[in-house]
């Protein structure tokens, strides 16, 4: 595809580096109802779906809810990380996309399935149908990414993703830094290069707070101000987190994050309180609400897909 490319603006301290340009750029959110449900509070029991069961080979990643089905990415750890998009539809499982080289994925403003795609080093727009791949955001500085993982959309179109380097050594080139960009209007910003190998990213409900997890072993969820010309670092939302992957907020904007290797997922309130947790039997990766009244928690892990029936209904990634 041929790409248009853009001026580049220096900031004071960041720069906007060109990328692939779309007018009708990302988001489909989950409506949040003022009976939305009561918060989860205590340990909560998962359920694991046993025909996703396949535990021994590869990660579970990048949940997303989309017209009554379930995608996430399937990937591997051998030469190039291949991956694939599975559907599960409450009864079967198939595979959606052969080869897609995803990991995080989320809804475009249309509803169109956009993806982190560390097989081309940038964030690509997928068609489920035909699988074609339309590239988002294919550089920064002259450099292509290292592996996007995670993202999340603005109801406004404004994209944001983490870049770690899990996966760089799929293709090769990559960033200095790993970081969390923003794109808005085609153009791309570095809003964060200090977070070791950021994961999982998601928005509040009413969009002024971003928030972010990274750091590893000593790990850590970041909140960013949004309300602002640029994104800065209003707190430490939660700390310390064990090896953070994914996230995922309800209607009353509870933030639901999964801790990789201690096998579990904490829900903390907006003002950073602890109100429920879960233990798993497989290291788990994301979080996405679904089902026909989004009240439906789903988590992803090692070859493993569980499920959670909840009292309050959250985002669809």
């Amino acid at each position: 595809m041929s790409l248009k490319k853009l001026s580049v603006l220096v900031l004071p301290f960041l720069a906007v580096s060109a990328c692939a340009q779309h007018n009708d750029m990302p988001q489909t959110a989950a409506v949040c109802s003022v009976k939305s449900g009561a918060a989860p509070q205590g340990q909560l029991r998962p359920e694991r779906i046993q025909i996703a069961n396949n535990a021994a080979v590869g990660l579970y990643e990048g949940p997303v809810w989309k017209d009554g089905v379930l995608y996430f990415s399937h990937f591997l750890f051998t030469d190039g990380f291949p991956s694939k998009v599975m559907a599960y539809d409450g009864d079967t499982l198939k595979v959606a996309i052969d080869d897609s080289g995803s990991n995080g994925l989320a809804l475009d403003q249309t509803g169109a399935l956009i993806a982190g795609t560390h097989k081309y080093k940038a964030v690509s727009r997928l068609d489920v149908g035909s699988g074609e791949r339309t590239a988002l955001a294919e550089e920064f500085a002259g450099n292509v990414f290292n592996s996007p993982n995670d993202l999340t959309v603005s109801r406004a179109g404004t994209l944001y993703f983490t870049d770690p380097d899990f996966q760089t050594r799929a293709a090769p080139g990559g960033q200095p830094v790993t970081g969390v960009y923003e794109v808005s209007d085609g153009q791309v910003r570095l809003i964060d290069k200090t977070i070791a190998n950021p994961n999982g990213i998601s928005l509040s409900p009413d969009e002024a707070t971003l928030y972010v997890a990274g750091g590893g072993n000593h790990g850590y969820v970041r909140a960013y101000d949004l309300t602002t010309d640029f994104p800065y670092v209003q707190s430490q939302f939660l700390a310390p987190v064990t090896v953070p992957d994914g996230m995922a907020v309800d209607c009353m904007g509870n933030v639901y994050v999964t801790e990789h290797t201690t096998r579990r997922l904490r829900v903390i309130s907006p003002e950073g309180e602890e109100i429920a947790s879960a233990d798993f039997d497989a290291n788990v990766t994301n979080a996405a609400f679904g089902g026909e009244d989004m009240k439906t928690l789903f988590i992803t892990g090692k070859g493993s897909l569980w499920k959670i029936d909840m009292d309050i209904a959250g985002m669809p990634y």
